[in-house]
């Protein structure tokens, strides 16, 4: 199927489509815009320049992409925006180019569903599946890993890391670290132990869900210095991948841990 463009749509001469495109009413594409195979882009959706989206992503309404960073330091340079491939962006989310300092490029990985009014600010790295519930807000220089989930009206700080199978509740605000397969809620962020309901759904065995609350009250329960804690648990669960990620995320962060509830 050839590539479908209403009459009533803005796309700039100089901006790339692939096969299977369609473009809904008084949408827009600007230059330097990259569109893959399949993209669908509803009504009034825009795509700003230095925006490259993978195949077969859905903007619905409203959407508006590849903004400007907000960072008043931002003098217009080429950065870009990167998308993989079967998203679904819902209507009024916005995502934002990345900054020369923060390394120019903010990415957002494949088969997520950002529903209506989320922001992913400049410099952000978002992985694959992940989802965010209505007004879900990313600060800058934010990192999501795969399989992250953040409830409705939630908010990240700035260079904050959320590791692979969180959980994050709705109404949340998140200023530091989230470790890998954690459950986080409250009004300022809290650890509730393992994200249970996510793990078996991934079907993760049952003797590591047992290791991961095992090593949540060792770490978060526990009296005694974070080093004595992450030693206690490489001896006792080092031979299990899981329990090696969380080390290795705790001991590099920057920000510091979400501390347990």
């Amino acid at each position: 199927m050839a590539v479908e463009i209403h009459p009533t749509a803005i796309v700039h001469e100089k901006a790339f489509l692939g096969q299977d495109v369609v473009i809904g009413p008084y949408a827009l594409v600007e230059e330097k815009v990259e569109l893959g195979d399949g993209c669908r882009l509803d009504a009034f959706a825009q795509v700003k320049s230095h925006t490259a989206i993978g195949r077969e992503n859905h903007l619905h309404s409203y959407a508006c992409i590849g903004g400007a960073p907000q960072d008043l330091k931002f003098q217009g340079e080429a950065t870009w925006l990167r998308i993989g491939d079967r998203n679904i962006i819902r209507e009024f989310v916005t995502l934002h180019r990345g900054t020369v300092g923060g390394g120019g490029v903010t990415t957002v990985g494949s088969e997520c569903l950002l529903m209506a009014y989320v922001h992913v600010a400049h410099d952000c790295h978002v992985g694959d599946r992940n989802i965010y519930s209505n007004g879900v807000t990313l600060g800058g220089h934010v990192t999501v890993g795969n399989n992250v989930i953040i409830g409705g009206l939630s908010a990240v700080h700035q260079f904050v890391r959320i590791g692979e199978n969180a959980f994050i509740g709705g109404k949340t605000g998140v200023a530091q670290d989230i470790p890998p397969y954690m459950l986080a809620a409250g009004e300022r962020a809290k650890l509730h132990g393992p994200n249970l309901v996510g793990l078996r759904r991934m079907q993760m065995p049952a003797e590591t869900i047992h290791a991961l609350k095992s090593i949540y009250k060792i770490l978060w329960r526990a009296n005694g210095s974070k080093q004595e804690a992450l030693a206690e648990v490489a001896a006792q669960y080092g031979h299990i991948p899981e329990a090696m990620r969380i080390i290795e995320f705790v001991r590099v962060s920057e920000r510091g841990v979400t501390p347990g509830a």
